[in-house]
């Protein structure tokens, strides 16, 4: 097993959260000039293109982030965990329900109906999509920056990844979104880490409950 430091971590955790940024630069920047119209007047062929785009490019960074850690720091993310306790799923389940709740106060009813009326079922199927590789790079930044802190500071109860996610994605909300959409993908980020400790660290499980408490 290779000795790598917390630092290590932390920067392939930034990665992901820069991966994450590079829908700005299009959305805010290379698009607006190419499409000649801000990004709340596009087309919804314009909007798809976008999401495909962005797809792409985060597809990419999550590929290359994993495959750098399996390669260079002996990290293989997909490790199984140890099995979960029944405990551990009750808690779980509560994070879902809690998470759910957020959201549809949030929302003033279900995101994803409102989504898809608003959206129509082609958009929203690519839209949705877009929110796949979303919750990856997410969940990356999550694992790594759980990993950095433990390094650090030898304690593997706190759930540091969400804290992080709070910090980084959560924040990022506030410039891309508004302040509420900011304070509930805070939130949501400080759950997700706790989910990811409560999982044992396993990807596998990990993924579609961060995807479901995300999406819904």
């Amino acid at each position: 097993m290779k000795k790598v430091s917390g630092t290590q971590y932390f920067l392939l955790a930034l990665s992901a959260f820069a991966g994450i940024g590079l829908e700005v630069v299009l959305a805010f920047g290379i698009e607006p000039v190419i499409y000649g119209a801000p990004i709340k007047e596009w087309t919804d062929l314009q909007a798809i293109s976008h999401w495909v785009i962005t797809c792409i490019l985060w597809g990419a960074v999550s590929w290359g982030i994993i495959r750098f850690a399996k390669k260079k720091l002996d990290f293989d993310i997909f490790q199984k965990g140890n099995k979960v306790a029944v405990w551990q799923w009750l808690l779980i389940i509560l994070f879902i329900i809690g998470s759910l709740c957020l959201s549809y106060y949030d929302w003033g009813g279900s995101k994803v109906l409102q989504e898809f009326y608003a959206n129509g079922p082609v958009k929203f199927i690519f839209q949705y999509l877009y929110y796949i590789f979303e919750t990856i790079l997410v969940t990356l930044i999550l694992i790594f920056g759980q990993n950095a802190f433990e390094k650090w500071f030898q304690k593997r109860n706190i759930p540091y990844g969400g804290i992080i996610v709070a910090i980084t994605w959560g924040i990022g909300h506030f410039f891309t979104k508004d302040i509420a959409t900011g304070i509930v993908t805070m939130i949501s980020g400080l759950a997700f880490g706790s989910v990811y400790l409560l999982t044992n660290r396993d990807i596998r499980k990990t993924y579609p409950i961060l995807w479901i408490m995300f999406v819904f």
